[in-house]
Formats: C-alpha cells, structure tokens, sequence
C-alpha cells in the first residue's frame, strides 16, 4: 500500500496542534477524519507515527523521522507554488507570523494592516506568544525575534534596532521618593518579566540594571506596561510603546538607554519561495518605518 500525499499533509498538522481536533479545525475535517487519515499512513508506513499522552498527540521515532522528511516535502510544494506566482502579482494566501507580545502588540497590527491594504486577497495571522516560535513544526511561516538564531537551517535578518528607557506615570513621581540615580530605584516597586519565565536573554532587562526584586511580574510586555500606566510601580517600556501610553515619562534617561534588535526568522528552505520573499520584504520595511516613526513621536 502507497502512503497518500494528502495523508502526509495531515500528518503534519497533527504533529503542530497535537491533537486530532486542533487538526481538524485547521483543516476543516471532522477528528474522527483526521484519525482515519493518521491511521490510513501509519498502515501504508508500516509503523505507528503518534502516541497518545496527557499532553496530547506526541510523536513517535518513527513519527519524528518522518517528520523531517514531511518538512521537506512541504518546503518544495511551497517554492513551488512561490515559483508559479509571477512577481508582479499582489500576494495571496494566508502567511502567519509569531512575535514576541511587544512588537505583536504595538507594530506588526498596523504593519499587516497596510500590507493587506496593498494585498486584498492576502491573509495575515500574528501569532503572539512570550516564547521562541518553533518554525520547524511551521507554527509560523517567519518569526520575529529580538535575538539572532544560531542553530538550525534558518534564514536571520536584522531588521531594526529599538530602544528602551525606565519609565512611570508622573502621578506616581510626585507620590514616591524621588528617583536621581539607578541606586534610588531599591526604593521603588519594579515591574517586569517573571524572571523564570524569561525566554530570551536579551529581555532581562532589570538584571542587567542591577534589580534585584521584580514585585509585580508579568510574561506579557503588555500587562507590565498597563500595570506601570495605572501608577503600581516603575518598569521599562520600548520607546515605540510611548506613543500609546502617554501618562508615561521616561527617567533616568541620562543613565539607562537600553538598545536591542528585531530580526526576521525564516526556513532556509523558503528562500526560493517568492511569495514568502516578497512578503518579507514588506514586511521588514514596515517593522523598521513603523519603529522609526514611533519612537520619533515618543520622542516629541
């Protein structure tokens, strides 16, 4: 018996959701459909490809071998439909994005809005999530990320630099000890990341300050910035953030001005994809636009 190409396609949804109704409502099968579809390839393989586990759907040695293969197959069917699309037609489709909350939040909204305003028949899913997307199991299609990958067959771009200050709302400077060097900060409630939970280096912010208790902590840059707004303590904000927070002021600008970078995270194997290339493009261009203009209107 001959695997079916279809069946491949399953499988693979399977193995991202890990759950046979997380697959059928992305491919639209009912799960009893999806399970005869793992079933059918399992029996063409010869070998079971999924255990069951409280977690859900995982995959078996089996299941992972042939997941690397299934990767494989779908980053050629994808450069080839890349390939077909002439390059001056208008996107279409649907491409999905992971971010870190920050820039899902505050950027990549107004961003996919002008790049669909330019592509009526394209769709944009932003996957917000404060962890490292996995591209390998094609959670996304691309990843934005606040530090460069340096394992995995990826394609890395950098996009842009940012910027990022202490602030609080000037209700809550006039209420509190004054605050003139880092050291007055002890004296402040601090929010920010939940230190354990943490996923990038790059965004341990407080520690590299010196902070050593977070009393208010959030794994969402958007809960801290609306805990900082509300007057509960003092955090660090992107400057890109400011414009839509203006209770807020930056302090101790002359002694913390923190600079980090959002890169673009890809499959190598996209690289011929033209579609996928063309949105990436726009795609880079907006972010960095978008950053520019924002932190300039923060600034004013």
């Amino acid at each position: 018996m001959e695997p079916n190409w279809d069946d491949l396609r399953v499988f693979l949804v399977v193995a991202r959701e890990q759950s046979l109704s997380g697959a059928g409502r992305f491919l639209k099968f009912d799960p009893a459909t999806v399970g005869r579809r793992v079933a059918r390839l399992e029996l063409a393989l010869e070998a079971p490809l999924f255990t069951k586990s409280p977690q859900g759907y995982v995959l078996t040695p089996a299941g992972e071998r042939l997941m690397a293969h299934g990767l494989q197959a779908e980053e050629a069917m994808r450069a080839a439909a890349g390939a077909m699309a002439g390059p001056t037609e208008s996107l279409s489709g649907q491409i999905r994005i992971g971010a870190p909350d920050g820039s899902a939040n505050y950027l990549l909204p107004q961003v996919c809005a002008k790049i669909c305003d330019a592509n009526p028949d394209l769709d944009i899913q932003i996957l917000a999530l404060p962890r490292i997307i996995n591209l390998s199991r094609r959670e996304a299609d691309m990843a934005v990320t606040v530090s460069a990958p340096t394992a995995g067959q990826l394609l890395v771009q950098k996009i842009s630099d940012y910027r990022l200050h202490m602030v609080a709302t000037r209700n809550y400077l006039q209420k509190h000890p004054p605050i003139h060097t880092i050291a007055d900060l002890s004296a402040h409630r601090m929010i920010g990341y939940i230190p354990d939970m943490i996923f990038d280096r790059e965004l341990d912010y407080l520690n590299d300050i010196g902070v050593e208790r977070v009393a208010l902590a959030s794994n969402s840059v958007s809960v801290q910035l609306r805990q900082v707004s509300q007057g509960s303590g003092v955090g660090v904000a992107h400057d890109f953030t400011l414009p839509f927070h203006p209770e807020l002021r930056k302090i101790l600008t002359d002694q913390i001005s923190l600079t980090r970078s959002f890169y673009l995270v890809r499959h190598q194997g996209d690289h011929r994809n033209e579609r996928l290339n063309r949105f990436a493009d726009a795609l880079t261009r907006g972010i960095r636009d978008e950053v520019a203009r924002l932190e300039a209107d923060g600034a004013s």
